[in-house]
């Protein structure tokens, strides 16, 4: 049967970079004859400026029942101050589907890319998971006497033995099902020890039903300054929501940046989304300027997901030898533009 797939270009370069994405699919699909179909959705700020529509009401219906994947460009508007409506398609999403796993990979494809002097590919290359569903995202709390003097503002770190122990464990069972040895956890129990420490026991608990994976606790800040001094150390990173979101993006400029960085959110076994962590970038919007090699990377996470880890290989590969012969946007140091680049991927594909 074939997969069925729901692009989200969102706004901005989202739907650049998306555009070279579903090129890319296509080429794969037609090339490899590969049981794949996808449907567009302009749901974005102009669909909400013009209708006042954000996620439909039965989208998420729709997705569950209809489709295996979401793949997501960035959201984002000047003209919509508030950001509702990406708020509410990619949250909506989000916590609608239960996607509780964050996928981060943090693979070093080029060494000159890396901001550490003397590292090379094999320095960097772990994936962070993050907990997606709760934490201080969880969106709970508000303000009293607000827009005064006295203003209080109160924000709610949601933590819950069932939430902390299934990313956790999918953490461990990941490390196992790719051949990793060492699971590195990472709180700030000494100082929130009440929501932390509910994740240090859930740690001790879950680690042990893993005897064969080297298991380790780093508070978050010593966690980052470890990243900076010695990134090879690790392989599987788990934490918490907001630490997660912190933690990749440090994880993203180690390997060369968000240009480069893709991201999955998965309910396993479920309809899942895959998303650009980029921003919409406005001011680059339009001008051919915009890497669209996470997008692509991203659709490498999707299409694993799916069952085509041929395929997911082969982009890897492709989007490596790019970087490498500098067949890139200027921020990954070529002088292309998003479509050169995305049709340069596609010839090779291609052969």
């Amino acid at each position: 049967m074939s997969k069925r797939i729901a692009f989200i270009p969102g706004d901005g370069i989202g739907i650049e970079v998306t555009a070279e994405a579903v090129k890319v699919l296509d080429v794969l699909i037609k090339g490899r004859n590969l049981p794949i179909e996808h449907v567009t959705f302009d749901w974005g700020a102009e669909k909400y400026l013009r209708e006042d529509v954000t996620l439909p009401k039965d989208a998420l219906e729709m997705f569950r029942r209809d489709y295996q994947a979401v793949f997501i460009g960035a959201l984002g508007d000047p003209r919509v101050p508030s950001n509702q409506h990406a708020a509410d398609i990619l949250l909506g999403i989000r916590f609608g589907l239960d996607l509780y796993v964050n996928q981060r990979p943090v693979k070093l494809l080029d060494a000159r890319l890396c901001p550490l002097k003397n590292r090379a590919e094999l320095d960097v290359n772990f994936v962070i998971f993050r907990e997606n569903t709760e934490g201080l995202y969880a969106g709970l709390g508000g303000n009293f006497k607000r827009g005064t003097p006295d203003e209080i503002a109160i924000q709610e770190d949601v933590n819950t033995r069932k939430g902390v122990e299934r990313i956790i464990a999918h953490a461990f069972e990941f490390a196992l099902r790719t051949h990793r040895k060492k699971v590195c956890m990472s709180d700030k129990a000494n100082a929130l020890p009440f929501g932390h420490g509910l994740w240090q026991r859930t740690f001790a608990d879950v680690k042990s039903k893993y005897p064969e994976i080297e298991a380790r606790h780093l508070y978050v800040d010593t966690l980052a300054m470890e990243l900076v001094r010695d990134p090879s150390q690790f392989e599987v990173i788990v934490t918490c929501n907001m630490f997660g979101d912190i933690l990749s993006d440090l994880g993203a400029q180690l390997q060369g940046g968000l240009g480069l960085a893709p991201s999955a959110n998965l309910n396993p076994g479920n309809v899942s989304m895959f998303e650009t962590v980029h921003g919409s970038a406005p001011p680059l919007a339009g001008r051919n300027l915009a890497n669209p090699m996470a997008a692509i990377l991203t659709l490498g996470l999707m299409l694993d997901y799916l069952g085509f880890p041929q395929e997911a290989e082969a982009l890897e590969g492709v989007v490596t030898d790019a970087l490498r012969q500098n067949m890139s946007t200027s921020d990954a140091g070529g002088n292309m533009g998003t479509r050169e680049v995305g049709d340069w991927i596609c010839s090779k594909l291609s052969v």
